[in-house]
């Protein structure tokens, strides 16, 4: 069953997290997932949050998006952007059965 990793950011510094987008599809690549979404139009249409950059990534189970996060090219990525947002909330979940 897929798993979704869906990410808002809101970035400060656009220099310094072209650092963490230099890096991180890589680690995506290495944990077998594939981009959705990656930063295109966003509206918020119930609640009071404005979205910032939205980023969707499959992977082909959830264990193998928790060992996207935990990985250590993934480590290197959030490294890199430490610093380049104000808000960065990254959420995993399942997707439903085929």
């Amino acid at each position: 069953m897929p798993a979704y990793v869906i990410t808002d950011v809101k970035v400060s510094d656009p220099q310094r997290y072209q650092a963490y987008t230099a890096i991180s599809p890589q680690a995506v690549a290495e944990a077998g997932g594939r981009f959705l979404a990656r930063g295109g139009r966003a509206q918020q249409l119930e609640g009071e949050r404005t979205p910032g950059r939205v980023v969707v990534v499959e992977f082909p189970t959830y264990e193998a998006a928790c060992a996207f996060y935990e990985s250590a090219l993934y480590r290197q990525a959030r490294a890199e952007r430490a610093g380049a947002t104000e808000r960065f909330e990254m959420v995993v979940v399942d997707g439903v059965p085929g």
